[in-house]
C-alpha cells in the first residue's frame, strides 16, 4: 500500500474530504492538487457515467482569473480564436499556444464580464505564462487564481438532477454557456460542460469553504437517478475521442495535429501569441494526425505510463499516446498520434514494453 506525504506543493480539492468519505482509492495530482481516479469499482463507475449519472471532483481544474480593463485584452491575445462575439455568460474552448504553434493548454475560456474573465485550466501553469505576457505587454490587467472549484455531474441523467437544485432555466443553457447563481447560500457558476461525451454540468463552486456541503446536495439531489461518485474516465473519453492536453500531446504538437483546427481562427490580429506560426503550418500542412487504433486482442491490456511507438513495415511511423480496454467494444483501443500521410485502415504494430501488438489505425471517434 502507498501513502500520500502532506506537502505545502500538493495542495487538497475542497471536495477532498467528501471523495474520502465516498471511499475514493486512487489519486492522480493535476496543477498540484490531488484528483480522485477511481473508488474501487471500476466497471461499475463506466456504466454509471454511460447510462446514469455521477459526479466528480474537478477542483483540479483551476480558474486563472484574468480582471481589470484590458482583461479582454489579454484574453484575445493568449486565445488564437476569435473573441470578439463573445458575450457575458458564453465559454469557449480555446488553445493556447506558445510562439512556435505548440500546444500549452487547451481551457475553457468563461466571460463574466468585460473586464473578468476565467481560464478554466489543463495541466500546466498558465498563471505564470499569462502573467508574463501581462506585463511584457504593458496590460492594465490583475493575473490571478481564483477561489473557484469545479465539480462536475456528468451522464444523460444529469441534466434532471441539476434542474431539480437549480430550476428548469438550466435546460435551455447552450454548451460552454454557464449563469452565476447560488444554492442555499453558496455561490456558483452553472456550465454545461464537463469531459465527456454523454452530456452533463460543472458547478464553479465559488467558496472553497462550502466543498462538502455542495458535495453533499448534489449528492441528495441525485438519490433519485442513482448517482453515485466517479471520476474523468478514461474509457468514456477515449472511446468518445476526448484530447487530454499533456496525455496526447508533446513539446511539439500544434492543434492541426490533434483535431483542434476548427478552434482556431487564423485571421486574428498578429499580436495573438502563436497565429504567425499556426498560419505557417496550416499552409504547409500539418506533420501528424491523431486518429484511433485498435490492438489485436481479447483480454485488457495494462495501462502504460509512457508512449509506445507504432511502427509500419519496421519503421517508426508515430506513437500510441494512451489505451485502454473498451467495455462497450470489448477490445482494447487508444489514440495514435502518426505521420500525416498514414490513413485510417492501416495496419501497424504497436511495441509496447517490447511486445509486438498488431494493431489496425482507424477514425476517431471510436463510438
Amino acid at each position: 500500500m502507498y501513502s500520500i506525504m502532506p506537502s505545502a506543493r500538493l495542495r487538497p480539492s475542497p471536495f477532498f474530504n467528501a471523495t474520502v468519505a465516498e471511499g475514493v482509492t486512487s489519486f492522480t495530482t493535476y496543477n498540484n492538487m490531488l484528483m480522485p481516479t477511481g473508488y474501487g469499482r471500476p466497471q461499475e463507475e463506466y456504466w454509471r457515467i454511460i447510462n446514469g449519472v455521477s459526479m466528480w471532483d474537478v477542483a483540479v481544474e483551476r480558474q486563472i482569473q484574468l480582471q481589470g480593463r484590458d482583461a479582454g485584452r489579454l484574453a484575445q491575445i493568449l486565445a488564437p480564436r476569435d473573441l470578439s462575439k463573445c458575450v457575458e455568460g458564453q465559454g469557449k474552448y480555446v488553445a493556447l499556444c506558445n510562439h512556435a504553434g505548440t500546444i500549452i493548454n487547451d481551457p475553457i475560456l468563461l466571460k463574466l464580464a468585460d473586464d473578468r474573465y476565467w481560464l478554466s485550466i489543463a495541466d500546466s501553469n498558465i498563471l505564470f505564462w499569462a502573467r508574463a505576457i501581462a506585463a511584457e505587454r504593458g496590460l492594465d490587467v490583475a493575473v490571478t487564481e481564483a477561489d473557484v472549484s469545479p465539480l462536475a455531474v456528468q451522464g444523460p441523467k444529469a441534466e434532471d438532477v441539476v434542474a431539480s437544485m437549480f430550476g428548469d432555466w438550466i435546460r435551455d443553457l447552450k454548451y460552454f454557456w454557464f449563469r452565476e447563481t447560488a444554492i442555499d447560500g453558496i455561490p456558483v457558476a452553472v456550465a454545461r460542460s464537463g469531459w465527456s461525451k454523454q452530456g452533463g454540468f460543472e458547478l464553479y463552486l465559488m467558496d472553497g469553504s462550502k466543498g462538502t456541503a455542495l458535495w453533499n446536495l448534489v449528492k441528495e439531489a441525485g438519490q433519485p437517478f442513482n448517482i453515485g461518485p466517479g471520476n474523468p474516465n478514461a474509457c468514456e473519453r477515449i472511446e468518445s475521442g476526448l484530447l487530454s492536453w499533456g496525455g496526447d500531446t508533446d513539446d511539439q504538437t500544434n492543434p492541426f495535429e490533434v483535431r483542434m483546427g476548427a478552434y482556431v481562427d487564423l485571421d486574428v490580429a498578429d499580436d495573438v501569441i502563436g497565429i504567425k506560426a499556426l498560419r505557417r503550418i496550416k499552409e504547409e500542412g500539418p506533420m501528424r494526425h491523431l486518429i484511433g487504433a485498435v490492438l489485436e486482442g481479447d483480454e485488457p491490456t495494462q495501462i502504460g505510463f509512457s508512449w509506445y511507438d507504432i511502427v509500419k513495415d519496421g519503421v517508426k511511423i508515430g506513437d500510441l499516446t494512451n489505451h485502454v480496454w473498451s467495455y462497450r467494444m470489448e477490445k482494447n483501443i487508444g489514440f495514435a498520434l502518426v505521420s500525416a500521410d498514414v490513413p485510417p485502415g492501416t495496419d501497424v504494430v504497436v511495441d509496447k514494453d517490447g511486445e509486438a501488438v498488431p494493431a489496425s489505425l482507424r477514425d476517431l471517434p471510436f463510438l
